[in-house]
């Protein structure tokens, strides 16, 4: 099996001092630590941050099309994974095209929930908004889970009492 992807999508909002980017919802310390990580590790982090992507825009969008949607991102160079579920690349679609974007049924979404009714910037705000506050609190979960000591660090480091 080859390499596995970074999630990156060219913009770091973590070079202006956000802790968490905005481009792809990973850690400042996740993003710095990438290539150390090993494949297994990799794969669960893209696993964690799809499905982050898909339950936040799951709130404000459904797919109708997942081919109409492919062949929009190709069609606009939009980058994806073989095997990253559609809401997920529905976030980036949304984050590059929300200004051009008229008829979402051409991409093969549709809005549901709390995207109904909201003009297409309108609703990449708010799914961003909301995108950035669930990958503001798994980046500190994160960092919780990094900064405490495993079972076997705590028993070497800690001297037992007699």
């Amino acid at each position: 099996m080859g390499a596995i992807a970074s999630p990156c999508v060219g913009l770091c909002s973590t070079t202006l001092g956000d802790r968490t980017c905005r481009g792809c919802q990973r850690a400042d310390t996740e993003i710095r630590d990438w290539f150390g990580l090993g494949d297994d590790q990799r794969r669960a982090r893209m696993a964690e941050l799809d499905a982050l992507r898909e339950a936040v825009a799951g709130r404000y969008l459904r797919l109708v099309d997942a081919a109409a949607l492919q062949a929009q991102l190709e069609r606009h160079r939009i980058r994806f994974r073989p095997d990253q579920p559609g809401l997920s690349r529905a976030v980036e679609l949304l984050r590059v095209g929300r200004e051009q974007i008229r008829e979402l049924a051409r991409y093969g979404l549709a809005p549901t929930g709390e995207g109904e009714g909201l003009a297409l910037p309108e609703l990449h705000a708010r799914l961003a908004a909301e995108l950035r506050a669930a990958a503001d609190a798994r980046g500190l979960a994160l960092a919780a889970h990094d900064a405490s000591p495993s079972p076997s660090a705590s028993s070497a480091e800690t001297p037992s009492c007699p």
